[in-house]
C-alpha cells in the first residue's frame, strides 16, 4: 500500500495554504525542520516567526496575531505544545476562542527514538478537555492537507496532531474534509472499529483477518477527535454485534472513553477499548515495536473485536 510522510505534508499543507491567505503566520519553537514549518519559512521568510525555544511565549505571541487579525499557526512536538504551553493556550487561546491553530508534530509514540520525554500519549485527551478546543488527529498524508484547508476557515482554536511517520493513504486526496463527521474507511456489517490516527491501518489489518474467518468488521476513521458528534458515533454502531476504539492515546479521557459515553443508554452492545494503559513511552529501535509493546498492534484490536462479540 502506498505510505506518505505527514510531517511533510503538513509543511506542504502550511505552503499552499499560505499561497491563497496572506493572513497566515506561522511560529515554529525551534523544531521547523523536524516539523517542516521550514518550508513555509523558505516561501514565505516575511510571514514565518522563529521563536526559539520557548512554547509559553510562542503561544502567546499566536494570541496576539489572532487579535490583530492574522490567522496564526504554531507548531513544536505534542509533548510541548499540550504540556509546556498548556496555561498559554488556556488562558491566552482557548478561553477567548482565539483563532489559533495549534500542531503538536511527532505525536504519540512515533518518535519512537527519544523516550518517555518526547513521546505524548496525552496530548491529544489534554486539548479535547480544554473548552472551545477543536482537536484533530489525521490518519494519512491526504487528510492532513484537506484539515489544513478546513482549519483556515474554521473560525477558533484548533489542535492538530501530526504522526512523525510515513503512514498508509486510505484517503482520497480530492474532496473536502468536515469537520465533525466520520470517515467509513471499510465496510462491515458485524462488528465495528472507531479508530484515529494510526491505528486506521492496524484497524483495517484487523479487518481484513477477521473476514478470513467470516467476520465482518467496519472500519471508521474519526479523525475529529473534538467535537465528536454523536448522531454520527451512533450512526455506525446501530445494528453491530460489537464495537472496538483504537486509539493512540492512555485510555483516560481519550476517545474510547467518550464514545463509551455515547453509547450508555442508546445502544446495548459490547464494547471494547484498544488503547495505551496508564504508562508513558520509552525508547525502541522502532515504530512498529513500540506499538506493539504497548497493545496497539493490529493483533491487539483483533482480539478485541473477538473478545467484544464473545460477550
Amino acid at each position: 500500500m502506498e505510505k506518505a510522510n505527514l510531517r511533510k505534508a503538513w509543511g506542504e499543507a502550511l505552503v499552499a495554504e499560505g499561497k491563497s491567505c496572506r493572513d497566515i503566520v506561522v511560529l515554529e519553537a525551534d523544531l521547523g525542520k523536524s516539523t517542516m514549518s521550514a518550508l513555509f519559512a523558505e516561501a514565505y521568510p516575511d510571514r514565518y516567526f522563529e521563536m526559539g525555544i520557548a512554547e509559553q511565549n510562542m503561544s502567546s505571541t499566536a494570541a496576539g496575531f489572532a487579535l490583530a487579525g492574522k490567522i496564526p499557526f504554531t507548531g513544536t512536538f505534542a509533548v510541548f505544545a499540550a504540556g509546556r504551553a498548556y496555561d498559554q493556550i488556556r488562558c491566552s487561546i482557548a478561553i477567548p476562542s482565539a483563532n489559533v491553530k495549534i500542531c503538536g508534530s511527532s505525536c504519540g509514540l512515533s518518535d519512537f527514538g527519544d523516550g518517555k520525554t518526547h513521546q505524548s500519549v496525552e496530548d491529544g485527551n489534554i486539548m479535547r478537555a480544554l473548552p472551545n478546543m477543536t482537536v484533530l488527529a489525521p490518519c494519512d498524508a491526504n487528510e492532513v492537507k484537506k484539515m489544513a484547508r478546513a482549519m483556515v476557515k474554521y473560525r477558533g482554536p484548533v489542535y492538530i496532531r501530526i504522526n512523525r511517520n510515513d503512514l498508509p493513504v486510505f484517503t482520497p486526496a480530492d474532496g473536502e474534509y468536515y469537520i465533525g463527521k466520520i470517515y467509513p474507511v471499510l465496510d462491515g456489517k458485524d462488528a465495528v472499529i472507531f479508530a484515529s490516527g494510526v491505528m486506521v491501518s492496524k484497524a483495517v489489518e484487523a479487518a481484513e483477518r477477521l473476514a478470513s474467518e467470516s467476520v465482518s468488521a467496519q472500519v471508521v476513521n474519526v479523525s475529529t477527535l473534538k467535537p465528536l458528534l454523536r448522531e454520527e458515533v451512533l450512526k455506525y454502531a446501530a445494528g453491530k454485534k460489537a464495537v472496538v476504539t483504537a486509539e493512540e492515546a492512555v485510555r483516560t479521557g481519550g476517545l474510547g472513553e467518550a464514545i463509551a459515553a455515547m453509547l450508555a443508554g442508546e445502544a446495548a452492545v459490547p464494547f471494547e477499548q484498544v488503547a495505551i494503559n496508564d504508562m508513558f513511552g520509552t525508547s525502541a529501535r522502532g515504530y512498529d515495536e513500540l506499538l506493539e509493546r504497548y497493545g496497539l498492534g493490529a493483533e491487539h484490536v483483533y482480539r478485541a473485536v473477538k473478545k467484544a462479540l464473545r460477550k
